[in-house]
């Protein structure tokens, strides 16, 4: 008998946890999941560099992954390969501010290739994005965490194999409540 297909995610909540570091849930449906936030808790006045996540509800828009590391499933989320020369402008007096750019690039940029496996599997939520104002945050990114959570410099951030347990059931519908 072939097992069920699991429902998609309408809706993800990333809370902070009370306490001195700043640490987080995910709650997806029936799991809930640890997850890092930015180093500066969460914020409604998100400003460029002050290591917040963003509170709100954002959608998913689409994803990058690290062919040569993983290969995502996920049918309804658009994902692509990531390519050695992608970054993200996070410069406020670009042009391209918080938009995909190729390397190399005249302008501050987040590199979207990593090393460190941040960035094996990223998610790209509408924060920020439609309309773009500069100053308000960049890069604002769903992402792999680092080992024991550290926090992230305003994305919220779950252990790859957590990450790749959801993968499946996002869609470009997905909301992500940061709260």
């Amino acid at each position: 008998m072939k097992t069920p297909p699991k429902r998609l995610l309408g809706r993800l909540v990333a809370t902070r946890l009370p306490g001195r570091t700043p640490a987080g849930r995910l709650q997806a449906a029936d799991l809930s999941l640890p997850c890092a936030i930015g180093s500066a808790g969460v914020r409604h006045d998100k400003r460029e560099g002050d290591h917040a996540s963003p509170a709100g509800s954002w959608r998913l828009l689409y994803g990058f992954f690290r062919a040569d590391r993983h290969a995502p499933r996920a049918p309804l989320l658009p994902m692509r390969a990531a390519r050695r020369q992608d970054g993200w402008c996070d410069d406020p007096a670009s042009a391209l501010y918080n938009r995909r750019v190729a390397t190399p690039f005249a302008s501050s940029f987040e590199t979207l290739w990593r090393d460190d496996r941040l960035y094996d599997i990223v998610i790209v939520l509408d924060y920020n994005i439609h309309p773009r104002r500069k100053g308000r945050g960049s890069a604002i990114f769903l992402h792999c965490a680092r080992d024991g959570f550290a926090p992230t410099e305003g994305c919220i951030a779950l252990r790859p194999q957590d990450f790749r347990r959801l993968l499946p059931r996002l869609s470009s519908q997905t909301i992500l409540t940061i709260r």
